[in-house]
This record gives structure tokens, C-alpha cells and sequence, in this order.
């Protein structure tokens, strides 16, 4: 079994060139692929999306934010099941 000669990220950068402008031809000559590994990546990778460092901390930021929005709610949770037992109890 052959191991890939690109790994995912390098494959995202080129697709990045094609889109970009570069010419398919171009590309698949700089770095000696075929047009159908080409065309195998486009439909494969095309659609992710690279996130920048800024975007990534921003997601972070977001997931922490939620993490905590999410703690404050099952306690404020817990403590009106605590108290609704009480209610219940007498």
C-alpha cells in the first residue's frame, strides 16, 4: 500500500491556488498530479473551509461562552428541581 504523497492540508492549499485563478494545468504540472486526482480532490476537499487563526480563537471564544451559558443553566436547573422537590415533599 503506497502512503499519499499530500496530506490534507496541502491538498486544501492547492485547491486554494485553483481558486485563486490558477489554471488547472498549471497547477497539475507544478505539482505532478493527474487531472482526474485533481477533479478526485475538488469533489473531496472542495467544499471545506480553511479557518484562519482569527476565525479559530473566535470559535473558541464562542465554545467557551457556550460551555459556560450551559453550566449557569443546569445549575439554576438543579436547584429549581431541588426546590420543587421540597415543594412536593410536604
Amino acid at each position: 500500500m503506497t502512503r499519499p504523497r499530500f496530506s490534507p492540508s496541502q491538498i486544501r492549499q492547492i485547491l486554494e491556488k485553483y481558486e485563486q485563478g490558477t489554471s488547472i494545468q498549471e497547477i497539475i504540472e507544478e505539482h505532478k498530479i493527474s487531472k482526474a486526482t485533481f477533479y478526485n480532490w475538488r469533489s473531496k476537499y472542495g467544499h471545506s473551509y480553511s479557518s484562519t487563526p482569527e476565525e479559530i480563537s473566535k470559535l473558541i471564544e464562542d465554545y467557551e461562552r457556550l460551555k459556560r451559558m450551559f453550566a449557569d443553566i443546569s445549575l439554576e436547573n438543579m436547584k429549581l428541581k431541588t426546590q420543587l422537590n421540597k415543594i412536593n415533599e410536604r
